[in-house]
């Protein structure tokens, strides 16, 4: 079963807002409330599905608006 392109791009655009912000994985697991382990799926080349509250979350923390985690 394939990875949709939206998870994949997500997770790419995850990886570089993290990086711009200058956090590891595990500082951002932190702040967001979840598990260093759930982060890193986020992140990873089979990303799993991420539910709304928490793109809510991460967009917070990044302070961005959520959509730019989308951005094809």
């Amino acid at each position: 079963m394939s990875i949709p392109e939206i998870r994949l791009q997500f997770a790419r655009n995850l990886k570089e807002e993290r990086h711009k912000a200058k956090l590891t994985q595990e500082e951002i697991a932190e702040i967001i409330e979840v598990s260093v382990r759930y982060y890193q799926m986020l992140e990873s080349k089979k990303p799993t599905a991420v539910k709304i509250d928490t793109i809510d979350k991460i967009a917070k923390a990044f302070k961005i608006r959520p959509a730019k985690l989308f951005n094809f």
